[in-house]
């Protein structure tokens, strides 16, 4: 069962339904649709729905994401055993990966704590647990958050896999709430990954973007986590984002990590231990 959350779904009823594929968990399906107090549709082919843009669909493949109407483009999923995030799990480059070398992993083999305040389907957060680091995950969507407990519920049951997520902690609610009531230092590093407005996000393919846009939106308060960040983090704080958007109001990043369609922007606030 879901932890309370601290913002309710009564903005996404409009927009978000649950429903179930003939070999799903049709049970937990409904419970899932009662504990977000989202519609329920029963079993159906999302192709044919039409009242909802979206539904949270449950399969034979676990929870996902997916666009209704005929054309949609396929589900969207918290996938960690295969696909990419497999195929990086075994072949990713190990701290000389951009996200890695932002929070500073080429620097120190300490195992650092890291605070992903907007987890999102948890890609970055599973490669850093993969490096050995302790992840603590935060996502305020309820719906997203549904679909990241399942994409690491699954995963937690795969041999490759549990070691790794069994580093990584999601917890719900807003991340500003939870920064702000918590005793500081939080974490050694906090990492953010904001949804940019009116911009493609680097690390969504184009169908994830599609349904992001629909249940999440933009995210406007990027200032005020980026300051209660930095008021909470040990040695630095993390901000991806597009390579040309620019920074995040507030104080110029120390330096910079650039790959070819992201950067991260990084705020230094004590050297990483040796």
């Amino acid at each position: 069962m879901l932890e309370p959350f601290y913002n309710d779904t009564s903005s996404l009823a409009s927009t978000v339904a649950v429903a179930c594929g003939p070999l799903g968990d049709q049970r937990a399906a409904r419970q899932l649709a009662d504990e977000l107090s989202l519609c329920w549709l029963g079993t159906v082919k999302p192709q044919q729905i039409r009242d909802y843009p979206v539904l949270l669909h449950m399969d034979e493949d676990g929870l996902a994401l997916q666009l209704t109407g005929k054309g949609a483009p396929g589900p969207v999923r918290a996938e960690f055993v295969t696909g990419k995030m497999g195929y990086r799990r075994e072949h990713g480059g190990g701290t000389g990966q951009l996200v890695a070398r932002a929070v500073g992993l080429h620097k120190t083999k300490a195992a650092l704590h890291v605070l992903d305040a907007t987890a999102g389907l948890g890609q970055d957060a599973f490669v850093l647990a993969s490096l050995g680091c302790r992840v603590t995950l935060l996502e305020r969507n309820p719906v997203i958050h549904a679909l990241l407990a399942d994409g690491l519920a699954r995963a937690s049951l795969n041999t490759d896999c549990s070691e790794v997520v069994a580093r990584m902690h999601l917890k719900p609610g807003s991340s500003i709430d939870w920064l702000q009531k918590a005793e500081p230092p939080v974490a050694d590093v906090v990492y953010l990954d904001p949804m940019f407005p009116h911009r493609d996000k680097a690390a969504l393919v184009k169908k994830e973007m599609q349904v992001f846009r629909q249940v999440v939106g933009a995210d406007d308060d990027s200032e005020q986590l980026l300051k209660v960040a930095l008021e909470c983090a040990r040695y630095r704080v993390v901000v991806k984002r597009p390579r040309k958007a620019p920074t995040v109001v507030g104080p110029e990043p120390t330096t910079r990590v650039e790959g070819k369609s992201s950067r991260y922007d990084i705020y230094s606030i004590k050297a990483l231990p040796a």
